[in-house]
């Protein structure tokens, strides 16, 4: 593919593709020597973070209102920027036991590219479009387009046809007064400097990208009320690993012994909250769940609430 020398000056224009160190010879280097240079890189991160923390911090209220209507959070990007989304959406069912639907990774490419490159695939800001319209997104959905370098065509796309739809629109970049950022509502630049090696964005950037999804995910989920106190009540346990977990956050959350916690996780289906439910409140199975209905799955407003008081 021709690449011309505006193209070039471009990307020297992008913090993300800026040179740390001229001099620097990381072929030179011992291992321990490479493996200090990444840890004290890494170390700088959280604090770029942090200084884009009421930027987070707005774009997640706006995003759990709509959530708690029935929207659905999107994650839109092409690379490792995509491949982010798709891996923190694909954990949100087991983790907080939501349906498929509810967060939703979409990368330039397709499926294929998460496994295997499929660079063409993010140039086209067409094709972004297409993605998020095929999910038919509305004023309750939102779409975070997650681009390192902020100018992705194929997130710009989905960005700008989401916006038309009524849909909140998040731009999460890694650089600085970027297009991606334009295009959203909240625009969300975590300006973490020039990679190890040199515009490798899978690095320091993607450490970041991680960082924030991690909040949206996580805290979407608990103003859902998807967890209690620091518990994942609604946790699917659907493999050893998990029967254990869920048999432990029954006991933690109530006190109960191992035994006692598993006779009622069999009578409610292996559901941790509605077995918490049920031995807090004295309730069967069926009025548990129908408590939980009630308090909008919020258990704390069971479990917690004052004796004799109604579930909200």
């Amino acid at each position: 593919m021709a690449t011309n020398h505006t193209d070039l000056e471009d990307l020297d224009e992008l913090l993300t593709e800026a040179v740390a160190d001229r001099s620097l010879m990381l072929d030179e280097l011992a291992v321990g020597e490479l493996v200090a240079l990444m840890n004290d890189r890494d170390a700088t991160i959280p604090a770029a973070v942090r200084r884009a923390l009421p930027t987070i911090t707005a774009a997640i209220e706006e995003t759990s209102e709509r959530m708690r209507r029935g929207g659905r959070l999107i994650y839109v990007g092409a690379g490792t920027s995509g491949r982010l989304g798709v891996l923190d959406a694909s954990e949100v069912p087991p983790t907080f036991g939501t349906d498929q639907g509810v967060v939703v990774g979409l990368i330039a490419g397709g499926p294929v590219a998460i496994m295997s490159a499929v660079e063409a695939a993010e140039d086209s800001a067409e094709a972004g479009a297409v993605d998020v319209a095929a999910l038919d997104v509305g004023p309750d959905d939102t779409v975070v387009g997650i681009a390192s370098s902020g100018r992705t065509p194929y997130v710009l796309g989905a960005l700008r046809y989401a916006a038309e739809r009524g849909a909140l629109t998040v731009g999460i970049s890694c650089n600085l007064n970027t297009p991606v950022s334009a295009a959203a509502r909240h625009g969300i630049e975590v300006a973490v400097g020039p990679e190890v090696v040199t515009g490798s964005t899978r690095l320091a950037a993607g450490t970041a990208t991680k960082m924030i999804l991690n909040m949206f995910s996580t805290i979407t989920m608990i103003r859902m009320g998807k967890t209690y106190r620091t518990l994942m009540v609604d946790v699917k346990a659907t493999n050893a690993k998990l029967v254990r977990r869920a048999i432990r956050i029954v006991t933690l959350a109530t006190g109960v012994g191992e035994d006692r916690a598993e006779r009622a996780l069999d009578a409610a289906d292996w559901n941790a909250k509605v077995a918490i439910a049920m031995l807090a409140s004295g309730l069967d199975a069926e009025q548990a769940r129908a408590a939980l209905d009630a308090a909008d799955g919020f258990l704390g407003r069971i479990v917690d609430r004052p004796a004799g008081e109604e579930a909200r």
